[in-house]
């Protein structure tokens, strides 16, 4: 192990853009990327010796993948040799989403009472734990909407958490679909962890029209993705739902619900109902307007 250790902090806004500069973090070799408020993020790497150097090569990596006009900032400090990852797991609990759902990172305990679904999740990284809001927003929507029997497709299903949900609550079919690999490894070996893996299938791929049209029909689909992601997917989601199917969407901020709610109306969905929680905006969307 490392005698000193490098710790960077990195700052975004709009909050919105943290999924993306967590998943930078990690392909530039970050241990477990740690959220600290609503803006910032914290990951340790070995002192290489040269940290001037490593941190300009990683700010420009991120700054390469943000939109122009994102606020980033990057810092670093040294610290002595610690055990991060143990630190970092000690600050994850269980948490109750609902009187039903309960997630429970996999190092952790709770003694399920009847009728709990307890989702075990060993993550890289703490937005697919379920200490995240937006993770919290479809999960509460999930726990009110899904029908058992359900054929659901979650779009951008990063550590797994809403496909195993929704496969614990008695969707028939569960079609998770991430393009990055990374994520992949460790989505699979949370649905083994849970009992899942041949309930939900695992799709490394960038959902688009033509892959959202072949997996329908579609009772449920799941989307906590960036919203500048969720806005053009939304005429492809409306066309690959079963009659009666439903949208969940997430990774909402509250500021950008009226733009998302507009985009929405255009593929012919409408606003069923909204979950807030801080400054994220969750919704369901059901089809209704007549498209534009």
């Amino acid at each position: 192990m490392p005698a000193r250790w490098l710790v960077l902090t990195a700052r975004v806004t709009p909050s919105e853009l943290l999924p993306l500069v967590g998943e930078g973090l990690l392909e530039q070799g970050g241990g477990a990327v740690v959220e600290e408020g609503d803006d910032t993020l914290v990951t340790y790497l070995p002192d290489d010796g040269d940290p001037p150097a490593l941190v300009s090569s990683i700010r420009a990596a991120l700054r390469a993948v943000l939109p122009a006009g994102a606020d980033f900032h990057l810092g670093w400090t040294r610290a002595e040799d610690r055990d991060w990852a143990a630190e970092w797991k000690r600050g994850l609990a269980p948490r109750r989403v609902t009187d039903r759902i309960v997630v429970r990172p996999s190092w952790t305990e709770w003694a399920a009472e009847p009728g709990q679904v307890v989702i075990d999740i060993d993550p890289q990284m703490a937005f697919g734990t379920g200490e995240h809001a937006t993770t919290r927003g479809c999960l509460r929507l999930l726990d009110r909407h899904l029908r058992p029997g359900d054929r659901v497709v979650d779009v951008g299903s990063g550590s797994g958490i809403l496909a195993i949900a929704a496969a614990l609550l008695g969707a028939s079919a569960v079609t998770a679909v991430e393009h990055d690999a990374d994520a992949n490894l460790n989505a699979r070996e949370n649905l083994d962890r849970n009992g899942v893996s041949e309930s939900v299938r695992l799709l490394e791929a960038f959902a688009d029209r033509d892959l959202l049209l072949g997996l329908s029909p579609v009772d449920l689909v799941l989307a906590n993705i960036l919203s500048g992601v969720i806005r053009p997917l939304l005429p492809a989601f409306h066309d690959a739902l079963a009659t009666g199917g439903r949208i969940i969407v997430s990774g909402i901020l509250a500021t950008e619900a009226e733009a998302v709610t507009a985009s929405a109306g255009r593929a012919g969905l409408r606003v069923a109902e909204e979950d807030r929680e801080q400054e994220w905006w969750s919704a369901l969307l059901v089809p209704g307007e007549a498209r534009g």
